[in-house]
């Protein structure tokens, strides 16, 4: 592995340094470092950034880079799911093909680590996982790609997803997912019991998308707490949209993020215009971890999304109103350390020991880069240089 040599650039916005990269992580983090023939960049001040991280997305579904799919969709969550299940049968969509796609923009955009959900349900079979297994084969070394088994059309309601989430965990797949136990399987005690067994069973942890609203939602995560801490998974548990957190009364609310930050379970927020949504800076004042992620891409659910996490942070401050550069930098940690913290992604930050995933950009503060989204000038991922101004290098 060549090492690397970054000069004048600016950690978070902070005095000029230069970095030095060895075996894929950064070594030292000083002024005047002597390049002793290493490869050296010239940052010429601009803001370095760690890699950024998507934490909620779906590579298996997205049609980026086809041609436009024609959404006329009914506005129930069961209208998206069969029309989805029945379009990619029909067409024959190959998800290994389109997960690369997408997960190589984003890598050109500076993510070097993802969460994506991957549908496992009794009429796919394993195929969308394959597919992704394939994508993460080939950008192994300049992406880290965790894989939730996600059950989109249902765990009770289909017999046999349980058996088939069974063999996704051990083909490889890094977490179990869960949906809706209350609105989509209607008997929330059973559907919760099957994915936290599958999670014990396997030693693996949990990302549970819960769209239900109020006290539903509320009822929901309630019993996702008290599995959490039966079976002692703290820390392994995230819950994904928790829209309820948005909408029940204020005092339920907090006392659910009193024991989720006792729990450590931890918050994937997409921050959509269209739902309430749990507020970030609640949230965080709690202890809970709350990150961030797109969602769905370019796909049969929705026409939005880029493969930019600049982009979504915007969005976040954006859906929180967040203004002050101090909030806008409290957006940024929600697709990068918090994002690490609630995925468990490992040797991250800007600091030696982490490993050298690296962004380098033209803004003059934090605030600047969400709420503009320069390009990025520089990409280094495990230490290589794999994009240049959002082109991605062979």
């Amino acid at each position: 592995m060549t090492d690397l040599l970054l000069r004048n650039v600016r950690p978070y916005g902070r005095a000029p340094v230069d970095v030095l990269v060895r075996d894929g992580f950064i070594a030292t983090m000083a002024a005047g470092i002597p390049a002793d023939g290493v490869i050296v960049e010239d940052g010429m001040g601009g803001l370095l950034l760690p890699g950024l991280i998507e934490g909620h997305t779906h590579l298996d579904k997205t049609l980026w880079g086809l041609p436009w799919y024609r959404n006329a969709v009914g506005p129930r969550l069961e209208d998206r799911i069969d029309n989805e299940r029945a379009f990619r049968a029909a067409s024959g969509h190959d998800a290994a093909a389109a997960s690369r796609r997408l997960a190589e923009a984003f890598l050109a955009s500076g993510t070097t680590r993802i969460r994506t959900h991957v549908d496992i349900d009794t009429e796919a079979g394993l195929k969308h996982l394959r597919g992704v297994l394939e994508t993460r084969a080939a950008l192994a070394g300049r992406m880290e790609i965790q894989i939730v088994a996600f059950p989109q059309s249902g765990l009770l309601i289909r017999p046999g997803t349980d058996a088939l989430l069974d063999r996704a965990l051990m083909e490889g797949a890094d977490l179990v997912g869960g949906l809706d136990p209350c609105g989509i399987d209607r008997d929330a005690v059973r559907s919760l019991d099957v994915v936290f067994g599958l999670a014990e069973r396997h030693g693996k942890g949990i990302d549970i998308h819960l769209h239900e609203p109020d006290e539903t939602g509320a009822f929901s995560l309630d019993l996702i707490l008290e599995r959490t801490a039966a079976l002692c998974m703290q820390g392994r548990v995230v819950v994904s949209h928790a829209f309820c957190l948005g909408s029940v009364p204020v005092a339920r609310r907090d006392a659910l993020l009193a024991r989720m930050a006792e729990l450590r379970v931890a918050i994937a927020t997409t921050a959509p215009a269209s739902r309430p949504v749990p507020p970030v800076a609640v949230c965080k004042a709690a202890g809970v971890t709350i990150f961030g992620g797109n969602d769905g891409i370019r796909d049969t659910w929705t026409p939005h999304g880029r493969p930019d996490m600049l982009h979504r942070a915007m969005l976040i401050a954006l859906r929180n109103d967040f203004r002050r550069d101090d909030e806008l930098e409290a957006a940024l940690h929600c697709v990068t350390d918090a994002a690490a913290a609630g995925c468990g992604f490992t040797a991250y930050g800007l600091q030696p020991g982490a490993r050298a995933d690296l962004v380098l950009l033209d803004a003059e503060t934090i605030a600047e880069a969400v709420a503009a989204q320069p390009p990025r000038r520089l990409v280094v991922a495990n230490g290589q240089v794999v994009a240049r101004g959002a082109a991605l290098l062979s």
